[in-house]
């Protein structure tokens, strides 16, 4: 190479510098003007050099531009073998070079590359004149001389920012990346693999889809005119987007058809009458969707994906590529549970933002929350880009303020609407909406069976299965089980008084105190002064160690308060915890995906169950598992029996976090942990009475709703009458409190809780079937106000009820204490 270099400069000098006979101004001129053109090719030369020796980046091998055509999406597959979906960079619908209409071809060689049959990837005759456009006038749109070839090099291998010499080092790629493709390429597959990558306008790409698009039609079927449409938006696809800009997009297609004439693929007067005609459109389908389901899963799994990627290699040494080779990604979701998970999130959410809605109808949400709105104007693009430009505070306000016209999307139906709004009033528009987060995990295995992020992933992508928000009273069974490990017995007795632990003094959601509770009974009524008393006994220490052994990675605060779930935890996390619980106190792991395929059906990886540690005594599990079950039998979740029916064994805990920002349920059953969360995106936006509010109230009904969704599926039916284990004699010991038996359910009232249910069934109803005149809305807000002034009657109703099985509970253990007195002091006797 040294020596090339050396020749060839010689070679130049020669040429270049050969001292005139009699020097002159012209001479003078003339030696600058060869020196300068010397040391430009020399310039040429070098970059071309250091370019194909990958200086600036490594050149696709040949073997690397083969592969380029056997491209395919990944798919993601349930475990019962439903396509989820695909990750790929453009959706194209790929075809043979025999599927494309002739025209197109014709079009396309007459419009971009006339010689393209004549030369072996770039063009010769029109390459100088691009050379002195790119490199001495450092034109970026120069054009012109850009083979098809070379265009598809672009498109296969996107140009890169290189400062001031971008554009001629990416022309200079471009020139030995179309060279190579020639040399494993026919010129049928070029064309092939050139129309199936190409953009047509919007996100539609290759020439079949923008034919389905445009004119309904495969491209096989396309006439001369459509065709000559098609490619004359290659040239600027937004431009000569025939659905955006029908007349620019008719003259584009006249120019084409002159270029056919001109180079004899029409005659002239074929051309012309085809210019006469108008251009009308017949839009169609491009079969666009990517699944149907699992949004929110799919995009959380594509980050591990993207790193699996990075770290394993294909036969030829490069890395594998997600969006384009071809990998089958087998996962752990259940499709018919993922469906009903969908289903009860949409059928709930649905009814309480109606309820949450009217609840909030002329009481001024953002007069109470105006730095919600501040703080989110704040955060928006349009906002940055003001500040940065130097606008005034008081002028981006006004420009916030001023309604525009711009679209809407109702998250539930999926509806884009035309409105007239202010920037302002679409963040609260968006703003307004409840959200929430479901997973339902096999606590053996720790697979995960469904996922739901939010209520619409197209318009809310943060994923709230993994958002941190507080707990609540769903992390008492990990404070109860650390008390279990402690010695504490599940029958012992507390008193329900308040206590200050420094400057903190815990008090209860009904605010009622006296008597005397058991763990059981507290756990089930969600007593926080007892929780309190508890984590004072155990420790926060052991607290926090038991909640890291059985799953929760997120930091914890070392503070009393954890008791009452003061902690920001993300729901698959408390998921994880009490799938360990379930699993006879084995630590469960979260696990996704359980094989990547290739394309050759090659198994690339597979998951391998690992060995799971004893997070907690299995009889303590078991315990705790059966202090859940009073929970769903006879405290905050009986809705579960009444209200939806279900006859399997459930162990959960609800969770209300404070000022009812947020609401929880986690709920077991044999085989199956499922957790739900319900919130604003702002915890600020939420319900103003606990009533309301509580994870009874919003995140329990999904639950139930998904489990009477899942049993009714032929592959859900199992869990419909399941049972847990016989716990053992220990267990049933250490569980039944003799002194401190249940209240009779006939001195129960209905709670309020369970009249909200109602409220958001009735609801349900009244939307589905609204009445023929239009007033099922009105009738139903009529129904909303009615109901919600009845809450404070029945709330004060339940809290009544609630307070006379206290007094029985408490009356009960005085007896208990009495006949416990009496029989030490006779027995005392008995030994004296």
């Amino acid at each position: 190479m040294f020596y090339m270099l050396k020749s060839l400069k010689t070679r130049l000098f020669s040429i270049f510098l050969k001292t005139p006979a009699e020097p002159s101004k012209s001479s003078s001129w003339l030696t600058w003007l060869r020196k300068g053109l010397l040391y430009f090719l020399l310039f040429f030369f070098v970059l071309w050099l250091f370019i194909y020796i990958g200086v600036f980046g490594a050149i696709p091998s040949k073997e690397a531009l083969l592969e380029r055509r056997h491209e395919k999406p990944s798919e993601v597959y349930s475990s019962d073998g439903v396509l989820l979906g695909r990750y790929f960079i453009t959706d194209k619908k790929e075809i043979s070079y025999d599927q494309i209409s002739a025209h197109v071809i014709s079009a396309l060689l007459a419009t971009e590359d006339v010689r393209f049959y004549e030369h072996s990837g770039i063009d010769t005759r029109s390459m100088f004149r691009v050379l002195i456009k790119s490199l001495l006038l450092q034109q970026s749109s120069a054009g012109g001389g850009s083979t098809i070839t070379q265009q598809l090099a672009k498109g296969l291998y996107p140009r890169r920012d290189y400062w001031l010499l971008e554009t001629p080092i990416n022309k200079i790629r471009e020139m030995i990346i179309a060279k190579r493709l020639e040399a494993v390429y026919s010129k049928q597959e070029i064309l092939e693999l050139y129309l199936n990558s190409v953009h047509m306008g919007g996100n539609i790409y290759g020439i079949e889809q923008g034919s389905r698009a445009y004119f309904n039609k495969p491209a096989s079927r396309l006439k001369l005119a459509e065709a000559a449409v098609l490619v004359g938006m290659l040239k600027a696809s937004t431009r000569y987007n025939p659905a955006r800009n029908l007349e620019k997009s008719k003259e584009r297609r006249n120019v084409v058809l002159a270029q056919m004439a001109k180079y004899g693929f029409i005659t002239s007067q074929k051309a012309e009458e085809l210019q006469d005609l108008p251009l009308r459109l017949r839009k169609g389908k491009t079969d666009l969707s990517n699944g149907t389901m699992a949004f929110y899963f799919r995009e959380m799994i594509k980050k591990g994906l993207l790193t699996w990627c990075e770290e394993h290699e294909k036969s030829g040494g490069e890395n594998y590529n997600l969006y384009r080779d071809g990998l089958r990604i087998y996962t752990t979701i259940n499709s018919k549970a993922q469906r009903a998970a969908e289903s009860a999130v949409k059928k709930r959410m649905y009814a309480l933002q109606s309820l949450f809605n009217r609840h909030w109808s002329g009481r001024g949400l953002w007069t109470e929350n105006r730095s919600i709105i501040e703080n989110e104007i704040k955060r928006t693009r349009r906002y940055k880009l003001m500040s940065e430009a130097g606008i005034s505070e008081d002028e981006i306000q006004r420009s916030f303020a001023t309604p525009v016209p711009m679209k809407i999307v109702n998250p539930y139906s999926g509806s884009v609407m035309q409105r007239t709004l202010s920037p302002t009033d679409s963040i609260k528009y968006y703003q307004k909406f409840l959200n929430t987060g479901l997973v339902a995990m096999e606590p053996e295995t720790g697979y995960v069976k469904a996922w739901v992020g939010g209520i619409n992933f197209k318009v809310f992508k943060y994923d709230h299965v993994l958002s941190k928000r507080q707990v609540g009273s769903t992390f008492k069974p990990i404070l109860y089980a650390a008390a279990l490990d402690d010695g504490m017995e599940p029958c012992q007795t507390f008193e329900n008084k308040q206590v200050s632990y420094g400057d903190w003094t815990p008090k209860n959601a009904d605010d009622q105190y006296g008597g005397k509770m058991t763990m059981v009974q507290a756990l089930a009524h969600s007593v926080n002064t007892i929780s309190a008393q508890i984590i004072d006994e155990v420790g926060v220490r052991k607290t926090v160690n038991l909640a890291e052994d059985l799953g929760i990675t997120s930091e914890l605060p070392r503070v009393q308060s954890l008791a009452l779930g003061t902690a920001e935890i993300p729901l698959l996390e408390m998921v994880t915890a009490y799938a360990s619980m379930a699993n006879q106190g084995k630590r469960t792991k979260p696990v996704f995906i359980t094989k990547i395929v290739d394309q050759e059906g090659n198994v690339v990886d597979e998951h391998v169950p690992e060995a799971q540690d004893q997070a907690l005594d299995p009889v303590h599990a078991q315990t705790i598992i059966e202090m859940m079950k009073v929970v769903v039998n006879e405290g905050s979740a009986r809705r579960l029996r009444g209200q939806y029916g279900l006859e399997m064994d459930i162990a959960g805990k609800t969770g209300t976090t404070q000022n009812q920002s947020d609401g929880w349920f986690i709920g077991i059953i044999p085989g199956l942990v499922t957790g739900v969360w319900v919130g604003g995106e702002n915890p600020a936006i939420r319900f103003r009475t606990l009533e309301l509010g509580q994870g009874s109230s919003t995140a329990l009904p999904i639950f139930g709703s998904f489990m009477n969704s899942l049993v009714r599926n032929r592959g859900g039916y199992k869990y419909h009458y399941a049972h847990f284990s016989e716990p053992s004699a220990e267990v049933k010991s250490k569980i039944t409190c003799v002194d401190s038996e249940s209240a009779p359910q006939d001195e129960y009232h209905v709670s309020f809780p369970e009249q909200v249910g109602e409220v958001i069934e009735t609801a349900i109803e009244d939307f589905k079937t609204k009445d023929e005149n239009g007033n099922a809305d009105k009738k139903m807000d009529e129904f909303l106000k009615k109901r919600e002034e009845d809450a404070k009657k029945l709330a004060e109703r339940y809290r009544e009820t609630e307070k006379k099985v206290q007094d029985m509970i408490r009356n009960e253990l005085e007896q208990g204490h009495k006949k416990d007195q009496k029989a030490k002091e006779k027995d005392k006797k008995q030994q004296e």
